[in-house]
């Protein structure tokens, strides 16, 4: 993709000589080509968007910094109507930085509302990859229908990154990663590809980790499709951390350790996600959760399910745990809690989607044990936020969740404990796109009698494509047949739609 997208814009460079602003060139240049990484755009906004580079010549040196010198380089960008280059809209430069391994952040101004861009990069004499991006639309109007994919957990280690390459194809319009974009552990040798390097704890070893997946095409590929909304999970920084707390002390750390491992994951985190400033980190914390508006027809919530939570109730895993009744306990802080709860009772957009982390709805066993990583183990947090829609008279509460390797559909209830009770809204889990392996292919639902709100399961891997509009929101539960094989096609398992004003799910 790389190749085929630098000799487009080369030719329509050389097309269009005569438009100064557009007619740019690759040159033969004396230094390595640097944006191996790819191109990325996100956190669109009605008149701007953010666009993303990194420059790295050798991604995978142990120093973190992609085998760039110690200065800072000049990176001019430009933004285009159509994909030649000929209709400039917006251009710039702006610096690539060593102190934050040459990554940059392009807020690119001026845009039309509800609208297609072209993006692409230029720097030591080489020209980009090119992306294609989108505005949201103008305050106060519905624009186009939206077709939004959603994607999570993606071990490289567990295979190659085919389901991002068919999301591509897709052609969406926005994209949200819902966690574990990386995996922070060590190598494992009978692993279908291999991680560099030991498990990360160092910034290095973190831009290092970053630089390793970003080098995929396949993710590349996504990336460039449309623009992306992202928020974290546990492995970005370590498995199952609850705001400063570790599952356990592997590797060992001291505090101070533990402190600077997770500052680093932030720093990196954003160093390589296309996020606008108000998201830079700030010592060992990151502000993450916002709200994105598409115009009348949708608010995203993205959440922070990990920063700010208690600790997991007596310990992780699945567990019978009266603790996790305790109101005192939350799964986002009081302060994330009560900023969701004042933006629902807005009520500015026919459909209000949170983008989050962790299995939201009921999922008990027979025994009555939950899983106290997730909302499970938080259930009066969950309660207070369902029961803070209900009063707000949210129309269309609708709950994106990842983290699980495995796609589920599921209707929220007022009272799980009665299978009779009010349907308040509706939950869409994508599986993995590599994490967990080629999966069983099962669609029989786990502990259904416990648990008759869920819907639809399926153990492949994937990922959710949506469907936006006025008076619904179509889910397509999209697998790929394998990931330990690269190329695997993509097919539709089951579909469902979300009526306007009527929670849950019906047929698709």
């Amino acid at each position: 993709m790389r190749n085929l997208s630098r000799r487009t814009f080369v030719l329509g460079g050389l097309v269009t000589a005569g438009t100064v602003l557009g007619s740019w060139h690759a040159v033969q240049a004396a230094v390595p080509y640097p944006f191996k990484l790819g191109v990325a755009s996100g956190e669109p906004e009605p008149n701007s968007v953010v666009l993303w580079t990194r420059l790295a010549p050798s991604p995978l040196n142990a120093d973190g910094q992609g085998g760039m010198a110690n200065a800072d380089v000049t990176v001019e960008w430009q933004v285009s109507s159509n994909e030649r280059f000929s209709s400039l809209v917006a251009s710039g430069s702006v610096t690539a930085r060593y102190a934050q391994a040459h990554s940059v952040h392009v807020v690119a101004g001026g845009l039309a509302p509800d609208a297609d861009y072209y993006y692409r990069f230029r720097a030591q004499g080489h020209i980009s990859a090119v992306g294609r991006t989108r505005t949201a639309p103008a305050v106060g109007t519905f624009g186009r229908d939206l077709v939004m994919a959603f994607a999570s957990c993606a071990h490289y280690e567990s295979g190659y990154y085919t389901a991002y390459r068919r999301l591509a194809e897709d052609a969406p319009g926005l994209v949200l990663h819902l966690g574990d974009y990386i995996y922070e552990g060590g190598t494992n040798t009978s692993a279908v590809r291999q991680h560099v390097g030991g498990e990360i704890v160092t910034l290095a070893d973190y831009r290092r980790r970053y630089a390793l997946y970003k080098s995929d095409p396949d993710l590349q590929a996504a990336h460039a499709a449309a623009p992306w909304l992202v928020v974290p999970d546990d492995h970005e920084v370590e498995n199952n951390y609850a705001g400063t707390v570790r599952e356990n002390n592997t590797p060992a750390l001291t505090a101070a350790q533990w402190t600077a491992r997770r500052a680093a994951a932030y720093q990196a985190y954003y160093e390589n996600m296309p996020l606008r400033p108000a998201s830079t980190p700030s010592g060992n914390s990151i502000p993450l959760y916002r709200r994105v508006r598409w115009g009348q027809l949708a608010n995203f919530y993205m959440l922070d399910t990990r920063q700010f939570r208690s600790d997991q109730a007596c310990g992780d895993g699945r567990k019978v745990c009266a603790d996790a009744d305790l109101a005192s306990r939350s799964i986002t802080g009081g302060a994330q809690e009560s900023w969701l709860l004042d933006g629902l009772a807005q009520r500015t957009a026919t459909w209000d989607i949170l983008g989050q982390q962790v299995f939201f709805a009921r999922q008990f066993d027979a025994a009555g044990a939950g899983n106290m990583d997730a909302w499970d183990g938080y259930r009066a947090s969950r309660s207070r936020i369902q029961q803070g829609w209900r009063d707000r008279a949210v129309r269309n509460p609708v709950v994106l969740t990842g983290d699980v390797h495995r796609a589920w559909a599921n209707d929220l209830k007022a009272d799980y404990a009665n299978s009779n009770s009010a349907t308040i809204g509706t939950e869409l889990v994508c599986t993995s796109i590599t994490s967990g392996g080629n999966g069983s292919g099962s669609t029989t639902i786990p502990n259904v009698a416990t648990n008759p709100h869920l819907r639809f399961h399926s153990d492949r891997r994937g990922y959710v494509r949506t469907t936006i509009s006025r008076a619904q929101v179509r889910a397509d539960f999209r697998t790929v047949a394998s990931v330990t094989e690269h190329g695997a096609p993509v097919s539709t398992l089951r579909s469902f739609v979300i009526l306007d004003g009527q929670p849950g799910l019906q047929a698709g």
